[in-house]
């Protein structure tokens, strides 16, 4: 598996994290035969669901062109992943940036092995990507009543209701659908969220048939001990792997949340655990150690996952080229 990169110990070096974080120290030497593998800290396989190409160009101003997207989605392919979230399917009155959804997704060349998800607000995008050739889906909620209403114009009662139509209808059709639960650990509009209310979300996709549940700090104002906080209320509902975590770095908290749900999951598992994570590329802080450890984490998640870099550069340098020569602005990456 290899171990924590400097850089990231460096970010994370505060003497009460390292203490209650051990595993975050001086690297472990590999477990001799027959040995535990837990005793580094860190699970044995990390599996990465990326959602760079959706999540993460998303919100660029910049229309990326749709060749662009495909030939990232076709790198990704070739590193060995095996889930990569390529588009949306929402109104491109809301999303201009995934207006060309169906292009995208009739584009990309399918590996074997290599799940392709796109996000589905409601029956009609659901229709929409099945139609366009999507063998699974994602639905979105949210643990805050408020950004539910602003964010796709309902409450989180009638969302329920929506996904429920969607998991009915992809059930029928043997499609696989991931839940995201946003606002996990805060919302703009109402401030810190009770862990219980993100439990209560993400017992009902899980329940509705959700296979498994991402939960999002979406504002990035999450903190070590809040991921701990939910994540034990989550771990009562739901079953803990079907618990992935997507963390934004907007106060430079990503990493040690990362960290932190690494280590609260895996001290809840068994040996061979798989601990899930969504990956993204987007812009980030212009702090040089904090890009010099979003990199590292980004490239140790990958080198966790036995995954390998195509031609020789990484799909993550790639697009953070192609996306800083269209827009001539810095990109960086952080964890989604």
């Amino acid at each position: 598996m290899g171990t924590v990169p400097s850089a990231l110990k460096h970010c994370l070096s505060y003497q009460h994290l390292l203490k209650e974080q051990p595993w975050i120290g001086e690297p472990v030497p590999p477990p001799q035969p027959g040995q535990e593998s837990q005793t580094s800290g860190l699970p044995e396989y990390i599996k990465i669901v990326e959602v760079g190409p959706r999540d993460g160009l998303q919100n660029e101003k910049v229309i990326v062109p749709t060749d662009i997207k495909i030939e990232l989605i076709n790198r990704l392919s070739k590193t060995g992943l095996s889930a990569i979230e390529v588009t949306s399917f929402v109104s491109s009155k809301w999303v201009p940036q995934m207006a060309d959804h169906k292009e995208v997704m009739r584009g990309i060349e399918r590996h074997p092995g290599v799940r392709y998800p796109v996000l589905t607000p409601n029956l009609q995008g659901f229709h929409n990507a099945i139609a366009a050739g999507a063998t699974e889906v994602s639905v979105f909620g949210a643990a805050s009543e408020s950004f539910s209403k602003m964010n796709i114009n309902c409450s989180i009662e009638e969302s329920i209701e929506k996904f429920e139509e969607v998991v009915k209808s992809a059930r029928n059709m043997n499609i696989p659908v991931r839940g995201y639960v946003s606002c996990a650990l805060g919302c703009p509009y109402e401030g810190n969220i009770l862990p219980a209310k993100v439990a209560e979300v993400s017992k009902r996709l899980y329940s509705m048939g959700c296979y498994e549940i991402s939960l999002g700090d979406t504002i990035g104002v999450g903190t070590p001990g809040s991921m701990k906080r939910m994540l034990e209320a989550v771990m009562k509902e739901i079953p803990l792997s079907a618990i992935a975590v997507h963390c934004h770095d907007t106060y430079g908290q990503a990493l040690a949340n990362i960290l932190t749900a690494i280590q609260v999951l895996l001290q809840c598992m068994s040996e061979g655990a798989v601990f899930l994570a969504d990956l993204n590329l987007s812009r980030s802080c212009q702090n040089s150690l904090m890009k010099q450890a979003l990199h590292s984490l980004s490239d140790w998640l990958y080198a966790s996952s036995s995954l390998a870099w195509s031609e020789g550069k990484s799909p993550v340098s790639w697009i953070l080229t192609q996306v800083q020569d269209i827009t001539s602005q810095p990109v960086s990456v952080v964890m989604h």
